[in-house]
């Protein structure tokens, strides 16, 4: 079996932070830490009253994320730029992925719920957090195309909307990768007649003088070094979202014309979109 994972022959530059540098993770940290966990357990004191109340359907809590990631990005320093808005119809929203970065850059917008691996939900500390926002967890492979479409399928019908990366995987930030077609399978529901999904990119700019793949998390790249590079680096850079206009799921003759039609609008206005992509997941 092939590693999913997509790798680059170049590797990324080493973080070097001197004093400052630390200084800034150790302030940044304290701060975006307390935030996120400081407002998690407000979440779930929240959902003890929403979910008796409203069942699967979370019309407050999704608030409180939105909050949080917002508001991480004035910690961390990043310029957010977003153009266009999410649209309030039921549906799907795909994007790009290059970092872990895009979890608050996607939800700063507005109420979502991000598809993850069922892997992620036992990892520690981001798990319980992806649980407690209301993550869908799916198993990626065909065979589980009935079980993803149920799972979406019950999803939708609350008013969830629902967002998963159809790369499979995150890059470096410079290139989106070809369109994977399986999840967009479970959209083709008569149960669900009138689906929409919103295509978005997400271009980050990395800080002046720096590589341009400042922010991407890609490969074999450590989740705690890459946290601390982006909390202690002292002139960040900018984050761009574009939000285009939905695609109707019934306009489409199947899965693989519809997942082309919506990689094809993230490129649109992605730097790199129109250059040639070149899958180097092995």
């Amino acid at each position: 079996m092939s590693d999913p994972t997509w790798r680059s022959d170049i590797a990324p530059d080493m973080f070097r932070p001197g004093f400052l540098g630390w200084l800034l993770v150790a302030v940044r940290g304290t701060v975006l830490g307390t935030l996120v966990f400081g407002c998690f357990g407000i979440l779930l004191l929240v959902r003890l009253a929403e979910r008796p109340l409203f069942g699967r359907q979370r019309p407050w809590t999704p608030q409180i994320v939105v909050f949080v990631c917002r508001n991480a990005f004035r910690v961390l320093g990043i310029r957010l730029e977003i153009n266009g808005a999410p649209v309030n119809r039921p549906g799907v929203i795909v994007s790009n992925h290059s970092s872990w970065l895009d979890i608050f850059t996607l939800n700063a917008a507005g109420p979502l719920y991000f598809v993850a691996k069922s892997e992620v939900a036992r990892w520690p500390g981001i798990g319980w957090l992806a649980r407690g926002t209301g993550t869908v967890f799916v198993q990626r492979e065909r065979r589980e195309a009935g079980n993803q479409k149920t799972v979406f399928e019950e999803r939708l019908a609350d008013g969830h909307r629902i967002l998963f990366f159809p790369e499979g995987t995150s890059s470096d930030g410079q290139r989106v990768l070809p369109f994977k077609s399986t999840l967009f399978a479970a959209l083709f529901s008569d149960r669900l007649p009138e689906l929409w999904v919103q295509p978005v990119t997400v271009v980050y700019h990395a800080p002046q003088g720096a590589d341009s793949r400042y922010y991407g998390w890609w490969g074999s790249m450590e989740f705690g070094p890459h946290v601390m590079k982006t909390l202690g680096t002292r002139r960040q850079g900018k984050v761009e979202v574009t939000w285009h206009e939905p695609l109707l799921v019934t306009d489409f003759a199947g899965r693989k014309a519809l997942a082309a039609e919506a990689e094809r609008r993230v490129r649109s206005v992605h730097p790199q979109g129109s250059a040639e992509c070149v899958d180097e997941s092995g």
